[in-house]
């Protein structure tokens, strides 16, 4: 029997490059079961293609896998899956239309007279989905009716119906609320006490400090340092992850803006189905407004009633003091508009993957770069140019397909794909959800020269640290309405969580906060 101690899963010299780029070089690295091993670094350190490597998705151009002191070298996923080694990545693979039971069996699927034998089926997924601490999703229930945060969950569901040996979360934490985070927490340390070798990718620091036993900080595709968590501070981490020393997280905020300013985005009484009820908000031009309180608790839907999605909507909204009425998105992007909409799930929402970096930057504003309905390539060109510039966006050439950039890189994409249609009004669903710590603060000081250039700006994040860093107030969901603002002294993450769980019930909003 292997020692405990030793390595269950090995990577010596591991090289991959795509062309001139070079993903890996001489990249180590190596986890012990029964720890969970934390790889750190920026997007586009090479974390990724490392995991791609060790699941079979891509094939090493140099180098040796070894997994329980055996060499191997898995020519599909399939093999690797076979060899206990199953891993959940960051973009979801599961297929909506399908149910979670379907989902959470794909690959094998269990039959009987040749067919699948549907109750067999089910009893393997509710075995997985209470294993990941899921029991409370339905395995019947069709994938396209869960939240993000439930998706996710039936994605670490189906990784453990596997029972794998090794266990690879890349972001998997990302898109989960704060509930369901503790969840997860509690199966991985208890898988962890199993024996299961865990490899965990995250950017969320704390979570690093409450999990991990081991970290490897990876840039620029080689690996830098491995070491035992806790040893190092957090400002080292991140100084090893980008190479220079980071020393504000956030840009300094201007001076509270006088509350006799004219709003550039109001809605009064803004109510839609069971989801809205009454809300009041107003943002001034060069204000960022942050939406906290946990998650589903109306914040998206308040973003797609501005963008103009939902129907049946209630209520006043006003630009510029003006009522306006939100026809559709196609209506929201115009110029009399101006509004924006950077979606949580850049994949899914705010992307064509196979399409090019130029052709996703550019598609929000084919009317501004057309004319007599014919593009003007020149100026798209230019345009285009500019804002991968503008953005710092890492492509070497415009004409790459948009999938194959790293996170942060596809979030500037979108970001820049609103910002060539010059809005007035952005709004934003926790844009830095995956993000590594230099893009996050990139966007960060995006976000605050938008706004000193007379932008409104609304911000919805799941990161309390974001909320109170980025923006001048914060208006608390809870279960669809606004039941606290939040500014100055005030916003503290005791008062964020406190009120986002609805505990300081004798706090009520305060009339005047509104009206600021």
């Amino acid at each position: 029997m292997q020692n405990a101690r030793e390595p269950v899963l090995q990577l010596v010299d591991i090289a991959k490059r795509y062309g001139g780029v070079r993903a890996l070089e001489r990249a180590q690295f190596a986890c012990a079961p029964g720890r969970v091993h934390a790889l750190l670094g920026e997007n586009g350190a090479g974390k990724s293609t490392l995991i791609k490597v060790m699941t079979g998705v891509v094939q090493p151009d140099e180098g040796r896998i070894l997994l329980e002191g055996a060499e191997r070298r898995f020519a599909h996923p399939k093999e690797a899956v076979a060899a206990g080694i199953a891993c959940i990545f960051q973009e979801l693979s599961l297929m909506p239309s399908l149910s979670v039971a379907d989902n959470i069996c794909i690959t094998d699927p269990p039959t009987r007279f040749g067919l699948v034998d549907r109750r067999a089926q089910r009893r393997i997924a509710e075995a997985a989905l209470a294993r990941a601490g899921a029991e409370d999703i339905h395995p019947l229930a069709p994938v396209e009716s869960l939240t993000l945060s439930r998706r996710q969950l039936v994605e670490i569901a189906k990784a453990l119906a596997r029972q794998p040996k090794i266990l690879i979360l890349d972001e998997a934490t990302s898109a989960l609320t704060a509930a369901d985070v503790l969840r997860v927490f509690t199966l991985l340390k208890r898988l962890r006490s199993e024996g299961m070798a865990i490899v965990y990718i995250s950017h969320r620091m704390n979570e690093i400090a409450e999990l991990a036993d081991d970290c490897s900080v990876f840039r620029n595709g080689s690996h830098v340092a491995t070491f035992a968590a806790g040893s190092r501070s957090d400002a080292e981490v991140v100084e090893m992850m980008i190479g220079r020393n980071i020393e504000h997280a956030f840009p300094p905020k201007p001076a509270p803006r006088p509350a006799t300013a004219a709003p550039a985005l109001e809605t009064r009484g803004l109510s839609w189905s069971n989801r809205l009820h009454a809300i009041d908000m107003a943002v001034r031009p060069g204000e960022i407004v942050g939406l906290g309180g946990l998650d589903g608790q109306g914040q998206r839907e308040f973003f797609l009633a501005l963008f103009g999605v939902l129907r049946g909507v209630r209520g006043e909204v006003l630009l510029d003091g003006r009522p306006i009425e939100v026809q559709s998105p196609k209506h929201a992007k115009r110029p009399e508009l101006g509004i924006a909409l950077v979606p949580e799930d850049r994949k899914t929402d705010g992307l064509m993957l196979p399409m090019s970096v130029n052709d996703n930057l550019g598609y929000a504003s084919l009317d501004r770069l057309s004319r007599a309905g014919v593009l003007r390539r020149d100026d798209e060109s230019a345009a285009v140019a500019g804002m991968v510039r503008r953005l710092s966006i890492k492509v070497a050439d415009p004409g790459v397909a948009v999938g194959t950039l790293s996170g942060g890189n596809q979030q500037k994409v979108v970001i820049g794909k609103w910002l060539l249609n010059a809005p007035r009004i952005l709004l934003l669903s926790d844009p830095t959800r995956g993000i590594d710590v230099g893009t996050k603060q990139e966007i960060y000081a995006l976000l605050r020269k938008l706004a000193e250039e007379g932008v409104a700006v609304l911000l919805y994040s799941t990161d309390y640290a974001e909320l109170i860093g980025c923006c001048d107030r914060v208006a608390v969901f809870y279960d669809g309405r606004i039941v606290r603002w939040l500014a100055g002294p005030e916003l503290t993450e005791h008062a964020l969580v406190a009120t986002a769980l609805n505990l300081e019930t004798d706090l009520e909003t305060q009339p005047e906060n509104i009206a600021a």
